[in-house]
């Protein structure tokens, strides 16, 4: 029998330059390229809070699915307070945003259709090839080209419009008239994985930035980026959440959420909002530094090897970049992250040398 071997496409990956590595950074280089936004993946008072609460319960484990006897009382809590954050009727916490995505794509049944943009994150586009639903793809954050694809809506039992809060890949964000059409014709769907702790005048994201209604609309946020921690969740209306609850694979048929990232994230939420106006004003400048409605900054680079070159230049002088290649993306970018917890001139300064 032939040994499997995948040499070839790993060769062909390395020639083209888009071989992927883990790499071990050593804690000193400075981090443009992480989504820690807020920088509380490195705040220890968080953690302390969490562990002291984590050891009070007989257990410090899920064990098992939220559907079995996963459902710990640490999931409670941060669900408590997603909802009384967002003021939505109901919360689900899950393992990853990756598996939330899947999740959502469930609840598209035979004759429903979903409306997406066609940048949503690689874990939608999967959960579009899973759903029973119709999937159409509209040209990113265009109104217009939504307008079309939704023409015949109206044979449809639901629409769900699907489009994130602020794109990670370009940083720029949802325009406010696609949500309202949404709300029009059906349901928004918004991904607010790079937008929860970055924007919204208590920085709970576009639904709170815009004011969406929590009737219309189905929000996931993630638990990764500005808050520090792991985990995703979901908040909808009662009804939707018990559906996922009793169909959404993705979170029947896994592990619920670890207890101590359900933790961390619950006291990330009471960081934030103890310190609102402190990150606010520090969101607020770097935003200013980056010439971005977000706190992502990307810049087009010349070539693959251009792109490298730069971040390994950067990386000899202790800064670490995002350097995306395709296929994430169609054409190689800078991708940078204005964290609070950087200095402002460090961030431009980098800004400037990859312009050049």
């Amino acid at each position: 029998m032939t040994p499997i071997s995948y040499k070839k496409e790993l060769t062909a990956l390395s020639k083209k330059n888009r071989l992927r590595k883990r790499v071990l950074f050593d804690d000193s280089v400075i981090d443009l390229a992480s989504n820690d936004y807020l920088g509380l993946a490195e705040n220890k008072e968080i953690l302390r809070k969490a562990y002291e609460k984590a050891i009070t319960y007989k257990s410090h484990a899920a064990k098992a699915s939220c559907v079995v006897n996963g459902y710990h009382e640490a999931h409670f809590l941060l669900e408590e307070k997603l909802k009384k954050l967002n003021n939505f009727e109901e919360a689900l916490v899950v393992g990853s945003g990756f598996l939330a995505n899947l999740a959502l794509f469930e609840l598209g049944r035979k004759g429903d259709l979903f409306l997406v943009d066609e940048e949503y994150h690689a874990s939608g586009l999967i959960g579009a090839k899973l759903t029973n639903a119709q999937v159409s793809f509209f040209k990113h954050n265009s109104l217009e080209d939504l307008q079309k694809k939704a023409k015949s809506y109206t044979k449809y039992n639901r629409v769900f419009v699907v489009t994130e809060g602020v794109f990670s890949m370009r940083g720029d964000i949802l325009k406010r008239e696609i949500a309202h059409f949404a709300h029009e014709i059906g349901m928004l769907i918004i991904d607010e994985a790079h937008s929860v702790g970055v924007l919204g005048d208590n920085l709970n994201g576009i639904t709170e930035e815009y004011r969406l209604n929590p009737k219309k609309t189905i929000k996931m946020g993630t638990l990764g980026k500005a808050l520090g921690s792991y985990g995703a969740y979901i908040l909808a209306n009662e009804e939707i959440i018990e559906f996922l609850i009793n169909r959404a694979k993705s979170v029947i048929y896994t592990t619920a959420l670890s207890v101590m990232d359900s933790l961390i994230a619950y006291f990330a939420f009471e960081e934030i909002e103890k310190n609102l106006i402190y990150y606010k004003q520090k969101i607020k400048e770097r935003m200013r530094i980056l010439k971005s409605p977000s706190l992502i900054k990307t810049l087009n680079a010349k070539n693959i090897d251009v792109l490298m070159q730069k971040q390994q230049l950067l990386l000899d002088n202790n800064i670490l970049i995002g350097a995306i290649r395709p296929p994430t993306v169609k054409t190689p970018i800078f991708r940078i992250i204005g964290r609070i917890n950087v200095e402002s001139d460090i961030i431009l300064n980098t800004i400037n040398f990859l312009k050049d």
